[in-house]
C-alpha cells in the first residue's frame, strides 16, 4: 500500500563456504518457498573497485576505454577481468566539469564459478553485486531530501564507509579495522581502533568535501555492529564536524515478520544481505 515501508518477509541462514560446492545453495534450493531471481554478493577480497576520471568517449566505447585504463592498475591481468562501471553523478549546475566513475573488476573465473553454483542448484541468478552497492541501497532509505549521507559498516572484512546522494554512490572507502577487533578489544586497544577509524573517516570526508562541494552531508550513520555502538558513536561525534547517529533498520523497514532483526547482532549479520535485496536497477558484472 502507498507509504508502507518495505517489508522483510523472512530470513534464513545457511552455513557453508561460498567458494565451494558446500555453499548452502543446495539447502536453499530445497527449502526456499519461492526460488525467484537471486542476487549474489561478492566478498571484499573478490573484486577491486577503483575511482577513475570518466573517459570522453561515446557510451558504446566506455567499457573498452575503462578496460584500457585499468590494465596497469589491477592485481590480475585485465584480459582475465569482468568489468563494470558506475557513474558518479557530477554537479548539475556545472555540466562541463569532468566527473568520475567507479570501475569494478573481478576475475572472470570467479564470476563463472558463482554462476555455475546457482545453475547447478537450479536457482535463477539475476545479478552479482558488491557490498558498496548493497550499503548504498540502505543509505538511500535514510537520505534527507537534497542532502548527502555518510554510512559506516563493519564486518570481519573490515570497515566500509560510503557516501551517497540522490540514491547514488559517490564515495567508497575500506578500512582495516574489523568487526572482530571492535568486539574483542581491550580498553587500550579500543581507543586505538577508535582513533584509526576516526582519522580514516575524517580524511575521506575531507576528500569528499574538496571534490563534491555541491553536496552537503546531513550526518554519518553507524550501521549495527554488535558492540552497542554507543562508545564509537560518542567518539566519532566528539571528533568529527558531522552529526553521528546509530542506524536502526526498523526506522525504514517493516521487520515485524523477521524476529532475527530485533537484536543488533541480527541486524549486523543480515545488513548487506538486506541491502542487496533492496536492489532495483539493472547492473551486473
Amino acid at each position: 500500500m502507498p507509504g508502507a515501508l518495505p517489508a522483510v518477509d523472512g530470513l534464513h541462514f545457511y552455513s557453508g563456504d561460498p567458494t565451494s560446492a558446500n555453499s548452502g545453495l543446495e539447502k536453499l534450493a530445497k527449502e526456499a518457498e519461492a526460488a525467484g531471481p537471486c542476487t549474489a554478493l561478492l566478498n571484499a577480497g573478490d573484486y577491486q573497485i577503483l575511482t577513475l576520471d570518466a573517459p570522453n568517449v561515446p557510451k558504446e566505447e566506455l567499457k573498452a576505454a575503462i578496460r584500457w585504463r585499468l590494465k596497469d592498475m589491477l592485481e590480475f591481468h585485465v584480459d582475465d577481468a569482468a568489468i563494470d562501471v558506475l557513474d558518479i553523478p557530477g554537479d548539475k549546475d556545472a555540466p562541463t566539469r569532468a566527473h568520475s566513475m567507479f570501475a569494478v573488476a573481478a576475475k572472470n573465473q570467479l564470476i563463472a564459478a558463482r554462476q555455475e553454483q546457482f545453475e547447478k542448484n537450479k536457482l535463477m541468478l539475476d545479478v552479482i553485486d558488491i557490498p558498496e552497492m548493497a550499503q548504498r541501497n540502505i543509505a538511500a532509505l535514510f537520505e534527507a531530501e537534497g542532502r548527502g549521507l555518510a554510512m559506516l559498516y563493519f564486518d570481519n572484512a573490515g570497515g566500509l564507509l560510503t557516501v551517497s546522494h540522490g540514491g547514488e554512490l559517490h564515495l567508497s572507502r575500506r578500512m582495516d579495522v574489523s568487526l572482530a577487533q571492535l568486539q574483542n578489544a581491550s580498553e587500550s586497544e579500543r581507543a586505538d581502533y577508535f582513533e584509526r577509524v576516526t582519522v580514516e573517516v575524517q580524511r575521506s570526508l575531507d576528500h569528499f568535501d574538496r571534490h563534491s562541494r555541491h553536496i552537503s552531508l546531513s550526518k554519518l550513520l553507524l550501521a549495527p555492529n554488535g558492540t552497542g555502538n554507543g562508545a564509537l558513536q560518542a567518539y566519532l561525534a566528539a571528533n568529527l564536524y558531522l552529526a553521528v547517529e546509530t542506524l536502526r533498520l526498523e526506522d525504514v523497514l517493516d521487520i515485524s515478520g523477521s524476529p532475527e532483526l530485533i537484536s543488533e547482532d541480527g541486524q549486523q549479520c543480515f545488513f548487506l544481505t538486506i541491502g542487496a535485496a533492496l536492489r532495483r536497477e539493472e547492473m551486473a558484472l
